[in-house]
């Protein structure tokens, strides 16, 4: 920097006015100080700024990945089209060559069923990873960002049967932001959770091929953002039993 240029320009006020502008302008957007920047429109103080590049650059890649995501979604809900009599399995192969199968529950969340269905025809969930895989806990997927902030681009109710419970492994729930916030992404239980009882929709259990399920490479996005991507599923097929 050129200091006595600097002092010139401080000491006759060539810049004032686009100081006090400037002043002004960030002060209008909500600005609480220097540093801070605006994110997704929302103003961010310098604190809770990440300091290092990796943390930017995974901060970009995601947004872009949510951004990509955008062109394949959903205007709405689909109609219903399952027959709430009939039993539907899942089929799920893992690009990794393993298969494992979930019955749906249609009686139970036919909605959520509904929504299920017609996304794994869609080939909504080819291709897409276990973005969240915590031993114990849960294996989570149904995001094709990979983000998992991710959806279908519609959302459906919470579809709570008293009568299910979280207490055992091989649960298939519907993950979510809050109540009634269910979109495309689900998840699979590790042991008994139950204190996730009566705020998850239960549509599914997993009854051949657990040991896949257990199988899948555990990844904690929470604790490293950068972590290597999730286990991908292949493709879903639906096989639709008629009553």
């Amino acid at each position: 920097m050129d200091g006595e240029a600097f002092a010139a320009a401080l000491d006759n006020g060539d810049f004032a006015d686009y100081v006090t502008n400037s002043e002004q302008e960030a002060a209008a957007l909500g600005l609480p100080g220097t540093p801070s920047a605006i994110v997704n429109g929302q103003p961010i103080p310098g604190e809770n700024l990440p300091r290092e590049f990796e943390d930017w650059e995974a901060f970009v890649r995601d947004e872009k990945k949510i951004q990509d995501l955008a062109a394949r979604q959903y205007k709405a809900a689909p109609a219903m089209s399952i027959n709430s009599d009939a039993r539907y399995l899942a089929h799920v192969e893992m690009a990794n060559g393993g298969t494992f199968t979930i019955e749906l529950l249609p009686k139970s969340a036919p909605q959520t069923v509904n929504s299920f269905v017609f996304l794994a025809r869609e080939g909504w969930f080819d291709g897409v990873t276990f973005h969240r895989v915590l031993s114990g806990f849960v294996a989570q997927t149904g995001d094709p960002s990979g983000t998992g902030r991710g959806g279908p681009g519609y959302m459906i109710p919470n579809e709570i049967d008293r009568s299910l419970s979280h207490s055992e492994k091989g649960i298939v729930a519907m993950a979510n932001a809050g109540p009634n916030t269910n979109g495309s992404q689900w998840y699979i239980t590790y042991g008994d959770v139950s204190q996730l009882d009566g705020s998850y929709t239960i549509f599914g259990r997993v009854i051949e091929g657990m040991d896949v399920v257990e199988a899948i490479t555990p990844r904690d996005p929470s604790r490293n953002p950068n972590a290597p991507a999730g286990d991908a599923i292949a493709r879903i097929t639906i096989e639709e039993i008629a009553p």
